[in-house]
């Protein structure tokens, strides 16, 4: 599947969704036996943990359709490098989607802490760039660094190597899109 192909199955899914009109693709008990030999996901989605914003569920979606990374603000570390660059790589996956989420607590929390004890610090660490760029930009500050953090991902991505040579070739994308939680919309920003 080629990733222009992948990204519209998406967003078709996510209509489905916003629209009622679920058809809770691949999540039956045949779905499981016939995917259980290997896997074959067409999108990797790098997705918060907030527990409203399920990917398989808001793009209407089901077993084996997608590889699904979730950490809270979406962030990139080496292990979740590592994941996705695997799925690019072994797994023939043409598409990444960095699904971020409007109010996002983890974003919020970097607004709040400059630092903090603990692994929260680790996720703190990686959003406070985008909340140095949202503050240069005018407008709401905790939507502004959403959406930077979000870019700021999705630039983290492409700019590895496995992923930058595929991406060039045209094998790979890399978007990233901001969902509504009030209407279970996703709009592309990256």
């Amino acid at each position: 599947m080629h990733a222009h192909h992948a990204l519209e199955k998406l967003i078709a899914g996510n209509q489905r969704y916003t629209t009622d009109r679920l058809s809770h693709y691949h999540q039956s008990g045949s779905r499981m036996r016939a995917i259980s030999a290997a896997q074959h996901p067409f999108a990797i989605v790098l997705g918060c943990a907030d527990s409203r914003v399920p990917p398989e569920i808001i793009f209407d979606l089901g077993l084996g359709d997608l590889f699904v990374i979730r950490v809270a603000g979406n962030i990139v570390d080496d292990a979740i490098l590592g994941s996705i660059e695997y799925a690019v790589e072994e797994l023939g996956t043409p598409l990444v989607f960095v699904l971020g989420h409007e109010r996002c607590g983890a974003v919020a929390a970097t607004l709040k802490h400059g630092k903090i004890l603990g692994h929260i610090s680790t996720l703190i660490d990686a959003i406070q760039p985008a909340v140095d760029r949202a503050k240069t930009q005018p407008g709401n500050l905790l939507d502004n660094a959403v959406r930077a953090n979000i870019e700021l991902v999705v630039a983290q991505l492409k700019s590895s190597m496995p992923i930058a040579k595929l991406v060039k070739h045209d094998r790979l994308k890399v978007v990233g899109g901001l969902y509504n939680l009030t209407c279970g919309t996703i709009k592309i920003i990256a």
